[in-house]
């Protein structure tokens, strides 16, 4: 079923099939760390999706002193971090706000706007993204 979702991302969002899986793999795994309790009911209604998440959680960067200061001072970590990461593979910021709007159109469309809505709730500034 992600491949459905990857397919969708390679025809809409213009990404080669490696880079959307990673990419779709990323956001997962950033909304499975985010918010797990949400994550969970939102990928049991996704096949695939929580397996996708655990293969790219390990793509997580510390982001080196840079992103350390940035965590100190409060920037460094949610949607940013997200957004550095997407871009450190490759990402445009069109690119990465086409794919947002994606996964989470396809959420909406297989998990439902509860469990899409309870995820986006729960991660502090996802709403403006998706």
């Amino acid at each position: 079923m992600m491949q459905e979702l990857i397919n969708r991302v390679v025809q809409n969002v213009g990404l080669d099939p490696a880079l959307a899986e990673k990419a779709v793999g990323m956001i997962l795994a950033f909304l499975q760390k985010e918010a797990p309790e949400a994550a969970g009911e939102a990928f049991a209604a996704m096949p695939g999706a929580a397996e996708l998440a655990a293969a790219h959680a390990a793509s997580e960067g510390g982001g080196g002193l840079l992103g350390g200061l940035m965590g100190l001072m409060g920037g460094g970590g949610g949607v940013m971090a997200l957004g550095r990461q997407l871009m450190g593979a490759g990402l445009g910021m069109g690119q990465i706000q086409s794919l947002s709007k994606e996964v989470f159109a396809y959420g909406r469309e297989t998990a439902g706007e509860d469990a899409m809505g309870a995820l986006v709730g729960a991660i502090p500034g996802l709403s403006q993204f998706v």
